[in-house]
């Protein structure tokens, strides 16, 4: 194992299991959102309310990159940082302005269930561009985060979105991930947590994303992600 001042390295699988869901949700989400009948309101409501979900945990998982990942990779990473981490910055911020477009338009539309086919075009835009950036991070960052950056750093990544989401949304937003996710990899997310935490979350959060699924795709089972 690679070691910085013998510490452990991180673990960045959880990263692939978190890029698997974004990538199945956000998926899914322009066909939702064209599928819906025009004025069927409470279809809106509910498709709305889970792309608004969607996309505040993809802010939430890019703004602890800003502030947990990019900084140490700069500081430690040399020119192999150097020649990637400003693409990601930038890439960031076109999603970010994507992300913001998409929760520009949501708003009316889920609330009159109208102007689906705008909101939809948003979503592939932000779709395309979150594509490209997981796919180079995956190839070029992820190897470095291994090199340069310890499991007790990168466990901040994961702590930075806890506590800037609200408590009653974590069951629903771990469900989300587990549901593709590796056994041993969802362990090893939870291993720091309270033992009462790592005994009942996988449970609770299964059973969460499941009536969410049935409620958002009409199945517990949605369509898996496309790499």
């Amino acid at each position: 194992m690679n070691q910085l001042n013998d510490e452990p390295m991180a673990d960045v699988r959880d990263m692939y299991m978190v890029h698997t869901m974004l990538r199945r949700e956000f998926g899914l989400l322009p066909q939702l959102i064209r599928d819906v009948a025009p004025d069927d309101i409470k279809r809106s409501e509910v498709v709305g309310a889970h792309a608004e979900f969607v996309c505040k945990v993809l802010h939430l998982h890019h703004e602890g990159e800003d502030v947990v990942l990019w900084p140490l990779l700069h500081q430690r990473g040399g020119e192999e940082a150097e020649d990637v981490v400003p693409v990601m910055e930038r890439q960031h911020h076109g999603i970010e302005s994507a992300n913001a477009e998409v929760l520009r338009l949501l708003p009316q539309w889920r609330s009159t269930a109208r102007a689906g086919q705008e909101l939809a075009e948003a979503f592939d835009r932000l779709q395309a561009a979150l594509l490209e950036h997981m796919a180079m991070e995956e190839e070029r960052i992820l190897p470095l985060a291994e090199k340069y950056v310890t499991a007790a750093e990168w466990r901040r990544l994961g702590e930075h979105s806890l506590e800037k989401s609200a408590k009653k949304s974590l069951p629903l937003a771990f469900g989300m991930a587990m549901y593709e996710g590796d056994r041993e990899v969802v362990a090893g997310v939870l291993a720091e947590a309270p033992l009462p935490v790592r005994l009942l979350m996988p449970a609770i959060a299964r059973r969460r994303f499941a009536r969410h699924a049935t409620r958002v795709h009409g199945t517990p089972t949605p369509p898996r992600a496309t790499h």
